[in-house]
């Protein structure tokens, strides 16, 4: 089963960027051992601090060739219309993921313009949150995955 991660802005400055809060791994070193964690999963990974890039890869991706998406969209999950919208738009299902618990942040924060089109939200749990992420789409059955959040009207 094919599924991508995506990371947005800043995410690419992992182990370096606000230690306190992102840890002090780079995403590189912990997608090798999500690779080894999750071998029946045919694993890649994108980052981009750039939203048209990342809603570019969201429609190559969201139309059959992979069976789900794992994304932490950084800044723009709470600013972002445009991948709010890509979301909508494409058939794989996403997962929102955070480092960080975005509810004990700034209030910005609290607010999520993807969540009402992704299959759930997972955050606080630092770097694990991914791992979460991979092991709902592990357990699910392709026919579980996706089961009904993009007929939601928003």
């Amino acid at each position: 089963m094919k599924i991508i991660i995506l990371n947005g802005p800043n995410l690419n400055l992992l182990g370096t960027r606000e230690k306190a809060i992102y840890g002090s791994r780079s995403f590189e070193d912990y997608f090798d051992e999500l690779k080894e964690a999750f071998p029946a999963l045919e694993l890649s990974y994108f980052q981009s601090n750039t939203e048209g890039v990342l809603i570019d890869k969201l429609h190559e991706v969201g139309f059959g060739s992979h069976k789900g998406i794992v994304f932490n969209a950084g800044a723009y999950t709470h600013t972002s219309l445009a991948i709010s919208d890509a979301i909508k738009a494409i058939e794989t299902p996403v997962v929102e993921v955070h480092i960080s618990n975005v509810f004990a942040r700034d209030a910005i924060r609290h607010k999520s313009m993807m969540a009402p089109f992704c299959q759930g939200s997972i955050s606080g749990f630092g770097l694990e949150s991914y791992r979460l992420a991979l092991q709902y789409f592990e357990r699910m059955k392709p026919k579980q995955i996706g089961f009904g959040v993009k007929n939601q009207s928003s």
